[in-house]
């Protein structure tokens, strides 16, 4: 029977003040083998989520194959599913959207569906509601996008090979919840301020420059309302700068941090996580590369 291996990276989105529009690939992979079966559906997950995610039909990986196959027309007669998961949940470390793009890309090659990427990120951005961080999964390295309505407009921005510093405290948050603490109207300065960020921390990233990089990634949008369900959200950030870091921000929604910096990423991603367990929680330190290539997809049988 015919089997599909897809590795599919985390992502980092927002990125200070790129609110919805940057995603950004990082070196932490999910594994997902899918293979055709005679009939019915198998799911197996090992890693994060063992135990606790879904099993069935409801499954994310399954619901964007299932997405995939009702869009190309080819159904297989049964699926088998097994994935490895590395990448924590709830974490703003794009957990979901990787899920959504393993599945996806996996359905695609596994009933030769003929589907570009580009069709690929349209059909997630449907399950998702939002493209950067799949934008990041699919295409690897610094993602730019525009979505909204009917339009999605998508463009990867070359990076060297950058290195980020992430603490994770163990904080269960959702999306939606941290979507929810953010205004409606928001006053046209910070709207300003924002834009101006956005624009100086993509020329950051393109040239590697950490000083440019520690004055523009800063947020005036959504990270001073979402902090506040963070404790020691503002001593990691101080922490990572005391140990190095040229620039901090929020990973997506969080809970996790991000810190951009020359060198030192495993003293500064410690640093942070130690601030967090003074405020009560534990956490996990990562010093985590860029991935530079996006989801990987290789066919057997």
């Amino acid at each position: 029977m015919k089997r599909v291996i897809v590795t599919v990276p985390a992502s980092t989105a927002n990125l200070g003040p790129g609110f919805d529009c940057l995603g950004l690939a990082l070196g932490l992979h999910n594994t997902v083998e899918m293979q055709v079966l005679p009939q019915g559906l198998e799911v197996d997950i090992e890693g994060e989520g063992e135990g606790s995610l879904p099993g069935d039909a409801s499954n994310l990986i399954v619901k964007a194959a299932s997405k995939l196959f009702e869009k190309t027309g080819k159904q297989p007669p049964g699926m088998r599913l097994h994935a490895v998961n590395r990448i924590p949940l709830s974490s703003g470390l794009g957990s979901s959207a990787a899920a959504v793009i393993a599945g996806l890309a996996a359905a695609n090659a596994l009933v030769d569906g003929g589907l570009s990427r580009e069709e690929l990120l349209r059909l997630a951005y449907e399950l998702e509601g939002h493209a950067d961080n799949a934008a990041a999964a699919l295409f690897g390295g610094l993602n730019l996008v525009s979505a909204g309505a009917d339009e999605l407009i998508t463009r990867q921005v070359p990076v060297p090979d950058l290195k980020v510093a992430i603490a994770l405290p163990d904080l269960k948050l959702s999306t939606p919840q941290l979507r929810e603490a953010l205004p409606e109207q928001v006053p046209f300065c910070d709207a300003v301020f924002n834009l101006g960020r956005t624009a100086l921390t993509i020329e950051a990233l393109r040239t590697g420059d950490h000083e440019l990089l520690g004055w523009s990634m800063a947020d005036r949008l959504h990270q001073p309302y979402r902090k506040q369900f963070i404790p020691g959200f503002d001593a990691a950030v101080a922490a990572a700068r005391r140990a190095g870091a040229a620039a901090v921000a929020l990973s997506g929604s969080g809970p996790a941090l991000i810190a951009f910096a020359p060198s030192g990423h495993e003293r500064i991603a410690q640093a942070m996580a130690l601030a967090f367990e003074e405020a009560g929680l534990a956490a996990r330190a990562y010093a985590l590369p860029v991935d530079q290539q996006g989801v990987r997809i290789s066919v057997v049988g």
